[in-house]
């Protein structure tokens, strides 16, 4: 597999990907625009691992009836005990879910989502077990900082299915030690009541309910790294993420009245719905084991979370996909997990709606509809991008009087006073002209809010997912080919617009500068997604299209000779 190149940034970073972007793109405008009159000439020198402790479980204590239906363990109970002799599998299904559990510990061994594949082509699994092998199956009990002496985690608990087969309760007695877990589902939606007591050595123990070793879908592409814990403050309206790397060395904790904490990846999540208002806590870990989307096969560090932080807690989980429409449905408010960005996202939310419109009355292809959007993007900027062009155009044709300009300040410092000067009568003379100085970087800058909303759209709508277009197979992703086609098209046809530009007066340095810019645009998207590549390749297809037409049209202007003086020398 190709070796992976990374555009500044990363999905779980926001928003310092937009930030790095604007930082690479304002270097660029700067060498754009700064080569026009501040180059010398060409003649001149160019200047976390833990491990949970806990002891055997007790020997299980002979089989007796469960409680009655509704009785708590935590209440003062008779010291009757209650456990299996065996361990079971218990199974919900419905049309959008297949989920297992274990008696031994109450836990979730796997969690199906039937309605989506992973990047292998099979129904999605979220619970990793690569992961699992190492630091347990989710739904498993936490306590901080503190082990649990007994470990509730083995118990064999007693079963009691609900009626209907959509919910289940995990009973645990043995003298000072009682543990109750409750699952109810809901058949139409991705939700499940989870309700949690534990009471060891007769104390009421606060408690979390643990997701580790990963999330999501764990063959796509460098996985690993879009896995964060995130908690909403509806009071501040507020999202929050972390990382695996925010809590590489120990168990990084929040508490606050978060209407929903949990953990995510790029397109799917499991959180915690705080409908009780009640406190939460929300313990964000790293988990390092070799992931299967890992080609290298080493360790990477892993997100893992722990949520709760009450001796009994009664929260509801939303485990599914992070679309729109259906976070919709549970609560407007989970829409926050679909973070279109913090810079652009004013651009990016249209983007996504524009090409969901495209797509779903006429394309019914999200590559071509990438493609249709792009064009309209660009005939609606057409405008701007022709009276830059005229304007590079009037830029040619002062040149001669710019290289006067540059040769009479000729072997001066940035930092001598008369750079100061120099730069006036560089200034004088576009203003003279009329010509725009940053005219030349105006269609890069353009480019650059529709980049960027792109980008946000192709990280966070699950829409874009497993979108296929000709030989791509997933837009969201890069290519899986040994040799991406979409990035070496987009240099390639970023070469050939360089070419096609009118440079006309400009020196050979400066030429050499602009014919590098495509090994820059090679260096920034060849690890990117296929969607994004498409649609610079796309924006770049339509330039040079409108180059054509223009320069049919618009035949640019023949620079006048230079003025040169010649001192003859008279004979005495």
């Amino acid at each position: 597999m190709a070796q992976e190149i990374k555009l500044p940034g990363s999905p779980n970073q926001e928003p310092g990907t937009e930030k790095n972007l604007l930082i690479a793109f304002a270097l660029m405008g700067l060498v754009i625009f700064g080569s026009q009159y501040l180059l010398p000439q060409p003649e001149a020198t160019p200047a976390k691992k833990e491990t949970a402790k806990s002891a055997p479980p007790p020997a299980p204590p002979a089989p007796t009836p469960a409680p009655a239906p509704g009785q708590t363990l935590s209440a003062p109970a008779a010291a009757q005990s209650v456990a299996a002799e065996k361990e079971e599998i218990f199974r919900v299904e419905t049309d959008l879910y297949r989920v297992e559990f274990s008696n031994r510990g109450g836990v979730v061994q796997s969690w199906v989502l039937k309605k989506f594949k992973d990047s292998q082509g099979r129904p999605l699994q979220l619970v990793h077990g690569a992961g699992t092998a190492k630091v347990g199956f989710p739904f498993s009990l936490q306590v901080n900082g503190r082990d649990m002496n007994p470990n509730p985690n083995l118990f064999l608990y007693a079963a009691r299915p609900a009626p209907g087969g959509l919910g289940i309760e995990y009973l645990y007695a043995n003298g000072p030690h009682r543990v109750r877990k409750l699952f109810r589902f809901k058949k139409d939606q991705y939700l499940v009541d989870v309700e949690t007591e534990l009471v060891l050595n007769g104390e009421k123990i606060p408690h979390n309910v643990a997701w580790r070793g990963g999330f999501g879908d764990h063959y796509a592409f460098n996985a690993y790294s879009f896995g964060s814990t995130v908690r909403y403050l509806a009071a501040q309206n507020q999202l929050e993420i972390k990382s695996a790397s925010d809590a590489a060395k120990s168990w990084s904790t929040d508490t606050g009245n978060f209407f929903f904490a949990g953990v995510q990846d790029q397109f799917f999540a499991a959180v915690a719905v705080n409908r009780a208002g009640q406190t939460l806590e929300l313990q964000t870990t790293s988990d390092s084991f070799v992931p299967y989307s890992d080609t290298s096969k080493q360790e990477q560090a892993n997100i893992g979370m722990a949520v709760g932080g009450q001796a009994i807690n009664q929260l509801t989980f939303f485990v599914g996909p992070k679309d729109l429409d259906v976070l919709k449905a549970v609560d407007p408010r989970l829409e926050q997990m679909v973070d279109f960005g913090t810079w652009f996202g004013i651009v990016a939310k249209p983007l996504f709606y524009a090409l969901n419109y495209v797509n779903n009355s006429f394309i019914h292809n999200y590559g071509w509809s990438i493609v249709v959007v792009t064009i309209i993007i660009n005939l609606l900027t057409l405008p701007l991008k022709l009276s830059s062009m005229k304007s590079m155009q009037k830029t040619a044709l002062i040149q001669p009087e710019l290289q006067r300009i540059n040769e009479k300040y000729k072997g001066i410092s940035m930092t001598d006073p008369r750079a100061a000067k120099k730069n006036e009568e560089v200034m004088e003379l576009y203003k003279k002209h009329g010509v725009n100085p940053a005219g030349g970087c105006l269609p890069l800058l353009l480019q650059m809010p529709f980049l960027i909303g792109f980008y946000s759209v192709l990280s966070v709508a699950i829409e874009m997912r497993q979108a296929q277009w000709l030989w791509v197979a997933d837009l969201s992703q890069p290519e899986t080919l040994p040799i991406r086609l979409l990035p070496v098209a987009m240099v390639i046809t970023q070469f050939l617009l360089q070419k096609m530009t009118p440079s006309a007066g400009m020196d050979p340095q400066q030429q050499r500068i602009m014919l590098f810019m495509p090994l820059m645009f090679a260096f920034m998207f060849y690890g990117q997604s296929a969607g994004l590549v498409l649609y610079w390749l796309t924006g770049n297809v339509f330039a040079m299209a409108q180059q054509y037409v223009s320069l049919k049209m618009m035949p640019a202007p023949v620079t006048p000779p230079s003025q040169t003086v010649v001192n003859v020398k008279k004979k005495n």
